[in-house]
């Protein structure tokens, strides 16, 4: 975080904007729900286990992922929570999307993260701390399920700590586990706070306290729930540090509320804290220069493309976060990778899957760009200045399979499918320069049967992946004479990408060692930034 920095705009100011990270089935998009619904966006929480239409939660929109109850694209939401505007990045929770999520990562000040009480820290919520940390993102963490069997909460916190490498400093702790589990006493305010069971969406009431020694706490919670409570508070401030907001903007602290998103319980204090604790929109770093909220031109950079988010109007939307200045519908904005100008007439305010014509956003907004295909991921745009916002990276994949239309003659379509969800950043595609037909490239094997499915369902194309003779990819760099000797002699292993980029199909650790020692000017690597 960047410290000694203008005071900003006050609607700049009072923008938050974090995404949500957690393992599978911590209650990620559960949370997500409850967040819109006390943001006022949203009636009723739909519900992740439910059955037919309850099941469609807001922020879930694809099919494949209203089916399975799992978040497989980041979607974004725009909502007030009482003077703060909040946006929030529901990311995939499944590994095999953790390419997704990284880039979300690039576009958010903060991140909520969501731990299972019973299972603590677990394996993907450790791989995406890694990259919080990297980006240096303050991190409020909620330890969610209390209501069911969890674990002891000094362990959770430990397991967190020892794990993770941060401090964590309690904001609230919970008051029984379990069955037994009746609600938390807020540390940051000193009062009580009691679940209602009987109605999930229900807001529960807060009880004033006046200090752990009001005897008014002896008329609310049941003796023995209570003799462990003041036990384990007073081990806690003992044991554990206070709450500090530098460190936390700094990255090295994290609050941790308790609760369960599915009752509601404890929503609205981790709400309270993002809004109190979690930063304003922060610079964003580009080249030659850092980009600064408060600046008064415009500019903004692409982290995600999803086509088709109606299918009725096969559309694709670049979702566009700003990085400085005031934005208004209609303006005219330089497309930096083309140098050409675009007028931003019809950007859209996402909720889930509903959106609304934004008239104007701010610094620290995610807005949604409908285009034809001009605007990729890392793409910046600005006011004419050229600037080009950086660090937003593309892996090479890991599992690689061909891929062919069912129906020969539709080859054509299948390559137009296949270059749109590359441009989306859903995939790898690269094109072997022997032979005919696709190989496409992921991070997780789920993504070969999301890909399928949605290119049947937003396209009328059945397709065949097969196995690949392929199993990596590597982008190739260095002097242009060097490069185009290398590939002419290994034209068998040589493809482009979507960017028509060149690259090095692997079939084993062998290749690699074996290019290394036999073109020493020649550079293999798994990462590339996008460039714009």
């Amino acid at each position: 975080m960047l410290d000694n920095r203008p005071t900003l705009p006050p609607e700049i100011a009072r923008r938050r904007t974090f995404a949500i990270i957690s393992h599978p089935d911590a209650g990620k998009t559960t949370l997500t729900e409850k967040f819109l619904l006390y943001g006022g966006a949203i009636q009723m929480a739909g519900q992740v286990r439910a059955k037919g239409e309850a099941r469609r939660t807001r922020s879930d929109f694809m099919k494949m992922e209203q089916d399975r109850g799992i978040s497989v694209s980041a979607s974004a939401m725009s909502f007030d929570f009482k003077t703060f505007r909040f946006n929030l990045v529901d990311t995939p929770g499944h590994s095999d999307f953790s390419e997704d999520t990284y880039r979300t990562l690039t576009a958010v000040d903060a991140a909520v993260m969501v731990v299972d009480g019973a299972k603590g820290v677990e394996s993907q919520t450790q791989k995406l701390f890694e990259v919080c940390r990297m980006r240096d993102l303050p991190i409020l963490t909620f330890c969610n399920k209390m209501d069911r069997e969890s674990r002891d909460t000094f362990d959770i916190i430990d397991e967190i700590q020892q794990n993770l490498a941060i401090d964590v400093t309690p904001a609230s702790w919970p008051i029984g586990r379990g069955r037994d589990f009746i609600g938390t006493y807020d540390l940051l305010r000193d009062q009580l706070e009691l679940m209602d069971r009987a109605d999930r969406n229900k807001v529960s009431g807060s009880i004033k306290i006046n200090g752990l020694d009001d005897p008014a706490l002896a008329e609310h919670v049941p003796a023995e729930l209570l003799e462990v409570f003041l036990e384990e508070i007073e081990m806690a401030k003992e044991l554990l540090p206070k709450m500090d907001h530098q460190a936390l903007l700094d990255g090295t602290m994290t609050p941790i509320w308790f609760g369960s998103a599915i009752n509601s319980f404890g929503v609205q204090e981790l709400m309270q804290g993002i809004a109190d604790f979690g930063p304003e929109p922060q610079p964003q770093r580009a080249e030659p220069r850092f980009l600064a909220p408060e600046e008064l031109k415009v500019a903004g950079f692409v982290f995600k493309v999803q086509a088709n988010m109606d299918p009725k109007h096969r559309d694709r939307v670049a979702f566009v976060r700003l990085a400085s200045g005031h934005f208004k519908r209609g303006m005219k904005l330089t497309h930096v990778r083309s140098k050409k100008q675009m007028a931003i007439s019809n950007p859209v305010l996402f909720l889930a899957a509903d959106r609304e014509l934004a008239e104007e956003a701010w610094a620290g907004d995610i807005i949604g760009i409908p285009n034809h295909g001009q605007l990729r991921i890392g793409d910046t745009l600005t006011e004419g200045e050229t600037l080009r916002v950086t660090g937003i990276p593309s892996f090479a994949p890991e599992l690689l399979q061909s891929v062919r239309a069912g129906d020969p003659l539709k080859a054509k379509h299948l390559e137009k499918a296949l270059m749109q969800f590359a441009e989306e950043g859903a995939a790898k595609v690269f094109k072997p320069m022997i032979g005919s037909g696709f190989i496409v490239g992921v991070v997780g094997a789920l993504q070969f049967e999301v890909l399928a499915s949605r290119i049947e369902l937003e396209y009328g194309l059945p397709v065949r992946m097969e196995p690949s003779q392929f199993t990596s990819a590597r982008w190739v760099s260095g002097p242009q004479a060097k490069v185009d000797a290398f590939a002419q002699a290994n034209k068998q292993h040589m493809a482009r990408d979507n960017d028509d980029d060149i690259v090095f199909l692997t079939r084993l650790q062998w290749d690699i060692d074996r290019v290394a020692r036999d073109y020493p000017d020649v550079a293999l690597t798994a990462t590339k930034e996008m460039m714009v």
